[in-house]
């Protein structure tokens, strides 16, 4: 396929106009495209111009263009793949493209780029939401987030992109967009980092275009391990059989020391038990905190990948719901976790006391105790089983003792 002949003049333009756009559009594909929905659409690396492109006066061009190549810098195509495979059906496509847009349409503002009027930016979107911050405090992730975990607050934000005219101009990249996204790691992820801040560099030397941003973006590409990954080893890890001694079996390499000895009359070795391994099955105890702010999403994400870690170790689930006390005690099965939980009955609006249900865990004697919880609440010593604490903010407290998961990012 030939370069593009439509986006020529813009990206000519970025070369003066914008030394870190130029750059990175190096990187990208730029390639003509008919029958498209927006003037310009991104997939992966690929950023294919239509015949509404044509029509934009110059300075527009430019302005486009740029929010594309930075579409495909932050890898917001890739990032947007991984999203979807997280979330499953719960993933929402268009607010994933309001939050992208959101940010890159800010960013190509402050660089001194005009966008075709009106355009949806954060500044907009913040205000819709009733949220404060800019570019240096919110991620696609974090505002994705923030914009899913209400219907109320989704409702904002496409009344707010309807408004601004906002089009569909980004696709979830197919797996040959040699980037890899920020959730699943990869040299592409790498590449990109590399990319953005040599850009970058070029740009605040100059200090003019996107350069002058400098490091204030946080949707730049950072190497990030998925929550999700996290709790399937520590889960794994803590659900493993292990071998335990026993005091009243010596083990074989003793056996066979002792008789060298007393055919030698040399002294006994010391005593070495026999090692067996645990007879019991693995248990995994869920604590639900009912006082906390909790997405659908989260309890949903949450739940699947437990209920996974528990099919693949073979390990019973028991379910604790708990404010200040405990309130549902009851064993659940991996296969029908999902649909007990969303039939449960739950109080709220109480205080949350953790010490009740670490110590009726601690009677369970479990693999693991996983609490789902914006932790805010005394919690007691350290327990003699792990703990994970699974919190839905993007940035939790710290805990005393225990492994802290963000599932907010």
């Amino acid at each position: 396929m030939t370069h593009s002949a439509r986006a020529t003049r813009a990206l000519q333009a970025l070369t003066e106009a914008d030394p870190a756009l130029a750059a990175l559009s190096l990187w990208c594909q730029h390639r003509d495209a008919e029958r498209l929905e927006a003037a310009a659409e991104t997939t992966g690396t690929t950023i294919r111009y239509g015949p509404d492109f044509a029509a934009l006066p110059a300075h527009e061009q430019t302005g486009l263009a740029g929010h594309h190549i930075l579409h495909v810098a932050l890898q917001h195509s890739d990032r947007m793949a991984a999203m979807a495979a997280r979330m499953g059906d719960g993933f929402a496509p268009d607010l994933w493209q309001i939050a992208s847009d959101a940010i890159v349409n800010e960013a190509i503002v402050q660089a001194g780029h005009a966008l075709p009027r009106p355009a949806l930016t954060l500044a907009k979107l913040l205000q819709a939401l009733h949220e404060q911050g800019g570019l240096s405090d919110w991620d696609c992730e974090r505002l994705y987030r923030r914009m899913s975990d209400s219907p109320d607050g989704a409702g904002r934000a496409r009344k707010q992109a309807s408004e601004d005219g906002q089009k569909t101009d980004l696709h979830p990249a197919d797996g040959g967009s040699g980037g890899q996204g920020t959730d699943t790691g990869g040299s592409g992820q790498a590449e990109w980092r590399a990319h953005m801040a040599r850009a970058m560099a070029a740009g605040a030397a100059a200090g003019f275009g996107l350069g002058i941003l400098g490091r204030r973006m946080a949707d730049l590409p950072q190497p990030r391990t998925p929550w999700e990954v996290v709790l399937r080893r520590l889960l794994a890890r803590a659900s493993l059989h292990r071998p335990e001694p026993a005091p009243l079996r010596p083990a074989r390499a003793w056996l066979a020391g002792a008789g060298r000895a007393l055919q030698t009359s040399a002294p006994l070795p010391p005593f070495q038990p026999r090692m067996r391994w645990q007879g019991s099955a693995p248990r995994i105890v869920l604590a639900l905190d009912c006082s906390a702010s909790l997405a659908d999403d989260s309890l949903r994400l949450l739940m699947a990948e437990v209920q996974a870690v528990a099919l693949r170790v073979q390990a019973s689930l028991h379910l604790l719901s708990f404010d200040e006390g405990v309130h549902h005690d009851m064993p659940l099965d991996p296969a029908t976790a999902r649909a007990t939980l969303q039939g449960l009955e739950l109080p709220q609006d109480g205080g949350t006391d953790f010490r009740p249900v670490v110590a009726r865990a601690g009677e369970l004697a479990p693999s693991a105790l996983v609490i789902l919880s914006d932790m805010d609440g005394p919690m007691g010593p350290k327990p003699r089983f792990p703990v994970i604490w699974a919190a839905p903010q993007p940035d939790p407290p710290q805990a005393p003792f225990g492994h802290v998961l963000s599932l907010g990012g």
